[in-house]
């Protein structure tokens, strides 16, 4: 497709980098536009057979051929690769996509260049569906062209939304990149009540998770306030107001406040950064 017309070389084949190669051959990328290079020699191989791309010799080997470079590595890693492809990403310059959480566009600069196009993404778990969400910040050196490739890239596994200030981003691992996990934890515990209650396992469980898929398609379908669409299930001495009422009194909405709050300041220290409050956000469709 038109679109996707740059080499995309993807570094990091694990399941983040997975999840974008897929979406992106969904969304109509060819599959000889995309190369990738993990030091998982069997994880690589798995992905040549899956999804009949491009394998790269080395990371080196893989800037040099690739138009847009994204950095799917772990955190801990990334100094190693990027000491690795400096050389090769100071000679190509390609459009350098990071989602290893917690790396800042600064360490980025330091091994590839002060005037390197660089794009910081936070997407989550759900990508691996095709249905996360990924906030970008977009360094000053991207053009328009730049952003409506990061989009093109990103809308394969999801929603879009872009940051105008990094140090947003702490927040948003707080929030949506870690969210899944408390999503997780609420359908298990409604689900485990369902069965407290006479429900069989699988019914249970199903029915828990579809709550949650409905209520959020709700909140993005019909644009209303959370709090609005909670009264309109909520009937004067029904059902629901009497386990609301015990919600509030364990502290729930407390507790989801704080989860976010702290893993955002769990993100800030692994990246060393200070982080600031509040900022403007984009979405994208």
């Amino acid at each position: 497709m038109e679109k996707f017309r740059s080499a995309i070389g993807v570094i990091g084949a694990g399941k983040m980098g997975e999840a974008i190669i897929a979406g992106l051959i969904r969304a109509g990328a060819p599959p000889g536009k995309i190369l990738a290079f993990d030091a998982d020699a069997s994880r690589l191989e798995k992905i040549r057979k899956d999804y009949k791309i491009r394998i790269a010799e080395n990371n080196p080997s893989l800037v040099k051929a690739s138009e847009i470079l994204i950095l799917a590595v772990k955190p801990q890693v990334m100094e190693k690769v990027l000491m690795e492809i400096s050389a090769a990403a100071f000679e190509k310059k390609p459009l350098v996509i990071s989602i290893a959480a917690g790396i800042q566009t600064a360490l980025l600069k330091k091994f590839l260049g002060a005037d390197q196009r660089l794009c910081r993404v936070m997407p989550n778990t759900p990508a691996l569906i095709g249905q996360g969400v990924s906030a970008y910040f977009a360094g000053p050196e991207l053009s328009k062209a730049d952003r409506e490739k990061v989009d093109a890239i990103l809308a394969a596994i999801g929603q879009v939304v872009e940051i105008d200030r990094e140090d947003l981003m702490d927040a948003v691992t707080g929030l949506s990149g870690s969210g899944p996990a408390y999503i997780f934890m609420m359908i298990e515990a409604l689900a485990d009540g369902g069965v407290k209650m006479g429900l069989s396992r699988k019914l249970a469980l199903s029915l828990a998770a579809q709550t949650v898929v409905g209520a959020g398609k709700m909140v993005l379908e019909t644009g209303r306030h959370p709090g609005e669409l909670k009264d309109m299930v909520t009937s004067p001495a029904g059902t629901t107001i009497a386990g609301l009422s015990v919600l509030e009194q364990g502290g729930l909405r407390g507790l989801l406040i704080q989860a976010v709050e702290s893993a955002t300041i769990r993100s800030r220290e692994l990246a060393g950064g200070a982080g600031k409050k509040t900022g403007r956000q984009r979405r994208k469709k």
